[in-house]
């Protein structure tokens, strides 16, 4: 039977939230080591089946593929010291060249989510080419019936307001080449995060983000 996320997990990262200070995470580090370990867990089962539609993520370590929990307040005016989620990257972080997906798993918030998020320069302008040159291509893909069933648009955040340079300001796919990220997220309910089935379930809902992720990752292989 494969892993879940239990309870417990849920009920460490509600209090964290409530009690987000060093004292209280000090005192209830073992609920953090016993929740971290249950989402490792939870991820080497996820990993496992999802290498069966993209066996590249078979070569990710489960321990690795998760975030630390503690924040980098360095240059932050917020000067809270822990994350009040579990995040992990299969494949997709920031800057990353390719597309990838990622899991986050916060009381109320959780979400899966894949493609590429903040990519280099370099990076954005070969997948902007990529979505100009074959845009029925990549307009196939966006409406599929399932595609667009569970990802009804891509994340709009820092969008530009023009067509960026090199790129005719006719293009018909023009409002794709002004976003920044190019990403899908599929939000979860608490109890799909908790749900015994999660891993199967998750991983159906990552496969239909495949052919997206592919299409983005074209002009790098």
């Amino acid at each position: 039977m494969s892993a879940t996320i239990s309870t417990k997990t849920f009920d460490f990262l509600k209090k964290l939230t409530k009690n987000n200070n060093r004292e209280w995470f000090t005192e209830n580090k073992d609920l953090y080591t016993e929740s971290q370990g249950n989402v490792i867990f939870f991820l080497e089962d996820l990993i496992k089946e999802m290498s069966g539609f993209d066996e590249e993520l078979a070569k990710i370590d489960a321990k690795k593929a998760l975030f630390r929990i503690y924040r980098d307040t360095r240059f932050s005016k917020d000067k809270i010291p822990y994350k009040t989620n579990f995040g992990a990257s299969l494949g997709m972080g920031k800057g990353s060249q390719k597309g990838g997906y990622y899991l986050h798993i916060e009381p109320g918030k959780s979400f899966l989510a894949g493609g590429i998020y903040m990519p280099e320069s370099s990076v954005l302008k070969e997948v902007r080419k990529e979505i100009s040159l074959y845009g029925n291509d990549f307009l196939k893909i966006l409406n599929n019936k399932d595609f667009k069933k569970h990802f009804p648009e891509l994340n709009q955040d820092d969008k530009l307001k023009k067509i960026p340079q090199g790129f005719e300001k006719e293009d018909p796919m023009g409002e794709y080449l002004k976003l920044k990220n190019f990403i899908v997220l599929y939000s979860l309910k608490d109890e799909e995060i908790l749900d015994k089935n999660a891993v199967k379930n998750f991983s159906k809902v990552f496969k239909l983000m495949k052919p997206f992720n592919d299409f983005l990752n074209t002009p790098f292989q």
